[in-house]
């Protein structure tokens, strides 16, 4: 028997994978996180450990106070109980008495709007239903912290704008909440702070229409076809935005200003060099400026991981219009593109009225009196 099920003996990974890595951030009484991220970035498996479920190989998270989460359909339901039995089940679960949950009861069915049905086998529940049932119940148990998986979807708008409702009333009386999504105009319209995780990373975290809006920008650029099939992807541009002299981000500038371009990347394994390539482009695709890394002799070697790279033009010489800024990684013999975006980073500037050139260097105008310089060209000569 032992040599018949030999091969089923699980293998010994050869590499580390990291679900997540380095992620730190605390969310106060009364606020609201907004997590973003594409699909297997993380988010899931960082709510999963706020609420409990597992514990983190190295570091700790900390909570406070009573717990109410909605992190999967249907968890912590039986789908051989009645919709008000789970009910009894899912509240005392989650550290209600049996007398809390029955001055509960109606509430929670009459959120939900489940009547006809609350004495039903939950197997007989819609998808919807049993998300109606589960948001009813966590946000009925009286929760300090509340977790949320993209669960703000659930029902017809009526419901969704009755959730968000509730989910303010529960803000105002302290409850902290976490609340994964893909849609950044929801964490901006929601949100106290935002926080975007890529490959168990995070790439921002700070005020929510900031990261709302490099976060949108980054899904328009993935969703566009892939411009170049033999990109090796060993170093990936995650996103770049534009920064003014005090590193504050910004949409739109005006010529002359400071410009500093920020480039977020994700190294998957060491490189020696490698060289960047920054460029800026009208709609039609014409380059106005262009620079690399090669030119100024930098050695640039990345570790595994994330990391940003800044480039700084002290003024932004172009007339006011829309342009691009496109971004290239290359191996140091420029024999291997790593990865290159173009056209996804946009980058306007404030038309001046009266200006129709493309280029705005630094410029001065001097008015010489005509009749003092003839003056003083007349005496020179006399002297001589």
């Amino acid at each position: 028997m032992e040599a018949a099920l030999a091969g089923w003996r699980r293998m010994k990974p050869t590499n580390q994978f990291w679900a997540l890595q380095d992620i730190n951030f605390c969310v106060a009484k009364g606020q609201m996180l907004g997590i973003l991220g594409h699909n297997g970035a993380g988010k899931s498996t960082l709510l999963q450990l706020i609420g409990g479920v597992g514990r983190p190989d190295t570091g700790r998270v900390k909570t406070q106070g009573r717990i109410g989460a909605l992190l999967d359909l249907g968890a912590g339901f039986h789908v051989d109980l009645t919709g008000r039995e789970n009910i009894f089940v899912a509240a005392i679960s989650s550290g209600l008495t049996r007398q809390e949950v029955r001055r509960r009861m109606q509430g929670i069915i009459e959120f939900a709007e489940l009547e006809a049905f609350i004495d039903s086998p939950l197997r007989t529940y819609s998808t919807g239903m049993q998300m109606r049932l589960g948001f009813s119940v966590a946000v009925h148990t009286a929760p300090d912290i509340l977790l949320i998986d993209e669960h703000l979807s659930v029902g017809d708008q009526a419901f969704q704008a009755k959730c968000i409702e509730r989910i303010s009333q529960l803000k105002s009386r302290g409850c902290a909440i976490v609340l994964i999504s893909q849609s950044a105009e929801q964490v901006k319209s929601l949100c106290d702070q935002a926080l975007w995780l890529e490959q168990g990373r995070i790439v921002a975290h700070g005020d929510p229409p900031t990261i709302a809006s490099r976060y949108a920008t980054n899904m328009d650029a993935k969703s566009l076809p892939k411009p170049h099939p033999t990109y090796s992807r060993e170093v990936e541009i995650l996103s770049a935005y534009c920064l003014d002299e005090n590193l504050q981000e910004k949409k739109e500038f005006r010529s002359g200003d400071a410009l500093v371009i920020a480039i977020d990347y994700f190294t998957h394994r060491p490189i020696s060099n490698c060289i960047f390539v920054v460029s800026i482009s009208n709609t039609g695709g014409e380059i106005y400026f262009n620079t690399h890394t090669d030119t100024e002799e930098l050695l640039i070697p990345l570790e595994f991981g994330q990391g940003e790279i800044r480039l700084w033009l002290e003024r932004l010489d172009l007339s006011g219009g829309e342009y691009f800024i496109n971004v290239g990684i290359f191996s140091e013999t420029w024999d291997k593109t790593y990865d290159y975006k173009w056209h996804q980073y946009p980058l306007k500037l404030q038309w001046t009225p009266g200006e129709d050139s493309i280029i705005t260097p630094p410029k001065r105008w001097e008015i010489t009196n005509s009749k003092e310089h003839l003056k003083s060209t007349l005496i020179s000569q006399a002297s001589s």
